[in-house]
């Protein structure tokens, strides 16, 4: 990549990938960095380039295959211009980007766009298996709820979800609501976040146990969920009822994420299905995991974002019937399945 120019800015990208020809190199410069071009379903290394169809015809398994093949792109339509312009703006553009104005954008229809940005956020995921607080600083873990507020609900619709939830032990500010869970290694400036089923101890221990090394400082609530930790870690609580930081003891990094995603969800996205709430999640947390620090040396470019994120497309796949949950159980997803941003 070294001789491949670099776009700094979102103007520049623009102008750089609406050149077919220069979007395809960048694209195969990400995909094959060492210039060995493979086949991505038998690996051959035999293989003949169709420059008219920007394609290659493998002498291997006898069949052609794209830069796509094997990726995210793959069975897409939309040309990698569109794609690499999206991939800039999800990354780079800090309140998130909604599926009408990436339509605009890309001059492509909302529904394509509505895919399309879910297929980024496949792609951003983070699927990191290392625990936190491995590197010996402390961790903060915190839960929210997201979801509309029942005091501006329709009143049949309260009615309703009293109904439905009178078996959850939950009073009537989170009906309606999803619990969401995350921890924040303040050593690794690193966040995890997951949609759970509720905020019972069980629930909670165990996301914690699984994600955090154990012995490592433990920062949380006063919540019930948390007690108990303290035979595995060295567990502090900040008592929210009397404060909110006793020293190094507060759960304010999450707090902060928390704000950011909510105003992210009501300016932009304004509302969402849980169904799909944990993909909203993941966009939210490749931005503040790649946000860098305020030292020269941590910053991070909105290229550096790009690049990083277009270097996980290889080897993921999502298809329209599994983002819209089509066959599973989609009565509730008529809305996805029309390409809306879903209400609750």
């Amino acid at each position: 990549m070294a001789n491949i120019k670099q776009p700094k800015s979102l103007q520049e990208a623009i102008a750089y990938f609406s050149n077919p020809e220069q979007a395809f190199v960048y694209a195969v410069n990400l995909r094959w960095p060492g210039k060995k071009i493979t086949c991505p379903r038998c690996g051959g290394e035999q293989h003949s380039f169709l420059r008219t169809r920007l394609m290659w015809w493998c002498k291997g398994c006898k069949k052609q295959f794209s830069v796509k093949v094997g990726t995210i792109f793959e069975d897409s339509p939309l040309g990698m211009d569109k794609w690499m312009t999206a991939f800039w703006m999800v990354v780079n553009c800090k309140n998130g980007v909604s599926s009408a104005e990436m339509a605009r954008t890309l001059k492509i229809t909302q529904k394509s766009a509505w895919f399309m940005l879910h297929r980024v956020r496949e792609v951003i995921k983070n699927n990191s298996v290392a625990k936190l607080g491995s590197t010996g600083g402390a961790v903060e873990s915190d839960e929210t709820f997201v979801g509309p507020n029942p005091r501006k609900m329709h009143k049949d619709r309260r009615v309703k979800l009293a109904a439905i939830r009178s078996q959850h032990r939950l009073g009537d500010m989170y009906l309606g609501k999803t619990a969401v869970h995350g921890m924040l290694d303040r050593d690794a400036r690193e966040i995890r976040c997951k949609v759970i089923p509720n905020v019972r101890r069980e629930t909670l221990q165990n996301e914690i146990l699984d994600n955090i090394e154990h012995g490592s400082r433990l920062y949380t609530d006063e919540w019930a969920g948390y007690m108990g930790m303290e035979k595995t870690f060295v567990h502090e609580v900040v008592q929210h009822a009397k404060e909110y930081v006793r020293g190094q003891v507060h759960t304010n990094g999450l707090e902060n994420f928390w704000s950011l995603f909510k105003r992210n969800l009501r300016g932009t996205y304004v509302s969402v299905e849980p169904f799909h709430l944990d993909r909203y999640l993941d966009e939210q947390v490749f931005r503040f995991n790649n946000r860098g620090g305020k030292k020269r040396e941590e910053r991070v470019t909105d290229s550096d974002r790009f690049m990083k994120a277009m270097s996980l497309a290889p080897g993921k796949r999502l298809t329209y019937t599994v983002l819209t949950g089509k066959g599973v159980d989609s009565l509730h997803h008529s809305a996805a399945a029309q390409g809306q941003e879903e209400p609750f």
